[in-house]
Formats: C-alpha cells, structure tokens, sequence
C-alpha cells in the first residue's frame, strides 16, 4: 500500500470508529487494531488522536469541496447554479453530519477545533462562489456593486443556517421545502426592500 493509501485508510477507519462509539470513546490502540496496522504505523503518520480527528474533518470537507466543485462546473444559467449550489451544500453538510454517527456530537461540541480546520476549506468555498457570481454578472443574470463582498456574505450565511438545516428546523415535509426554496430564491435575488 502506498503512504497516501495507508494514511487514506487510516482515516477512514478512525472515522468509522469515531462515528459508532465517539472521539473521547477510542484510543489509538482501537484505531492500530482495527485498521490492521501496527502501533508504529498509526504514529508514523499521526502524532496523537487529536491529530487524526483533524485528518478526519479535513477529509469530510474535501468530500464536501468535490461535490460543490461538481455542482460549479455544471452548464446552468448562474441564477439557477447559485440554488443548486445553496441546496446541494447543506444536504452535502447534512449528509456528512449523518454519516457520522456520533462524531456529528463532537463537531457541534469543538466547533472552534473544527472551525480552525475548515478555515482552508472556507477559502476554497468562497471562490467557488465568487466564481458563480462573476460568471453571472458577465452572463447579465446578477447586478450587483461588489462580488466578493456579495460571496462572503453568502458563504458566511451559509455557514449560519448549518446547524438549523441538519436539526431539521428549516422544514422537511415537501410543502415547507418548495415555500423554503421560494423564500430563498427571493432572499437572494431580491434582498430586504424597505418599503
């Protein structure tokens, strides 16, 4: 096996661990055993647990980067790539969330741990974004004074309705999400209009 495959899988096995029985729950020990790999090997690529808790939330957010870079590159017009750019990522988040189990308890408790390692990922989100913007200002489809300020300002509200959208406080029931769905078509499109 290769260095990037041994790590890769050490990774995924400490994941798996982490999401049945929880990061405080498993040792090192647990992870060497259940990757099949020695103790030596685990702490050749990873210093301590905490270290491996962070391999594992980086990869979550690559999975998470595939998916949004999957979702840019599609042929939509920028209004419509914008929506399934929003939606495709808080069910990406959620899903990521779900899969892991008991891990999910940890992110929500050390989100400042978690936070530090997304800060790269963050970066990579909002270019993403900016991306979708610009490309809908030259396409005649957005008007808007600032693309970057517009990009972190949508990347950061994001950011702020996770929580709420993996609770389930956004509605689940098909009726709530096309009322959803509109009022954040006309959030984003229209903004707050003072009357």
């Amino acid at each position: 096996m290769t260095v990037s495959k041994t790590r890769d899988m050490l990774v995924d096995v400490a994941r798996q661990l982490f999401a049945r029985s929880g990061v405080d729950n498993t040792t090192m020990n647990d992870i060497a055993q259940a990757s099949r790999k020695g103790r030596r090997t685990l702490y050749t690529y990873f210093k301590n647990k905490n270290e491996i808790y962070l391999a594992v939330v980086e990869s979550e957010l690559d999975r998470l980067h595939k998916i949004l870079v999957e979702v840019a590159a599609k042929e939509l017009p920028a209004d419509e790539k914008l929506l399934t750019f929003i939606y495709a990522r808080l069910d990406a988040v959620k899903a990521i969330v779900f899969r892991n189990g008991t891990l999910r308890a940890t992110f929500f408790r050390d989100i400042w741990r978690v936070e530090k390692v997304r800060k790269s990922f963050d970066l990579r989100e909002i270019e993403i974004i900016k991306k979708i913007l610009a490309d809908g200002v030259k396409e005649g489809v957005f008007c808007m004074p600032d693309v970057e300020i517009t990009a972190l300002v949508l990347h950061h509200a994001l950011k702020g309705i996770e929580v709420p959208y993996i609770r389930g406080k956004m509605g689940d029931n098909i009726s709530q999400r096309i009322k959803r769905r509109d009022n954040v078509m006309n959030l984003i499109f229209n903004g707050i209009r003072i009357k």
